[in-house]
């Protein structure tokens, strides 16, 4: 064993210990330029993450927009064949009465399969109590009938999944004097 290799009495051989006391610290100006790409490093880093953001953001926008521009595709679709009937009715030059009849019910029920296939639900309430929620009083008569109890419909009205699309415009009861 040279002398240099000799063991240390740290148990270090004597070159590792010579290495360590000849590496000199770093100077100010490299820890700077360390300290200074680490900064730039980590500003990168955030402004790559700032624009991720901001274009998840757009994103976000653009898919709501879109998703209120065609929310109504499918119930547009579905009422294509009603107006096709309504259409091929009038289309008719000779039509009895009675065809046209049978026609427009048969157009009908095209569309009251489309509102119920789009959960649009018809508000009919006669005998029902008075929602104010869910109906428009037009007048009050007097009754037999229960007070605040509907008693004629005018105009249905519609739910869409339980809110009120159009409330029923109604007649209710008031209480005959005495």
């Amino acid at each position: 064993m040279s002398e240099e290799q000799q063991a240390a009495p740290g148990g270090e051989s004597q070159t590792q210990t010579e290495a360590a006391e000849n590496a000199a610290p770093l100077s100010i100006e490299e820890l700077l330029r360390a300290a200074e790409a680490k900064a730039q490093e980590h500003h990168d880093a955030w402004l790559r993450a700032k624009a991720e953001a901001e274009n998840i953001r757009k994103r976000g926008q653009e898919d709501v927009a879109k998703a209120y521009k065609y929310a109504v595709e499918s119930f547009a679709e579905a009422l294509l064949p009603v107006k096709d009937s309504l259409e091929a009715a009038l289309a008719v030059e000779n039509a009895t009465q009675e065809a046209l009849k049978s026609g427009v019910e048969l157009t009908l029920k095209q569309l009251a399969t489309v509102f119920e296939k789009s959960s649009l639900k018809e508000i009919n309430p006669v005998g029902e109590k008075f929602d104010p929620h869910r109906h428009q009083a037009i007048s009050m008569l007097p009754s037999d009938k229960a007070p605040n109890t509907v008693i004629n419909v005018l105009q249905k009205g519609y739910l869409l999944h339980d809110r009120v699309v159009r409330p029923a415009l109604v007649t209710v009861a008031k209480a005959k004097d005495a």
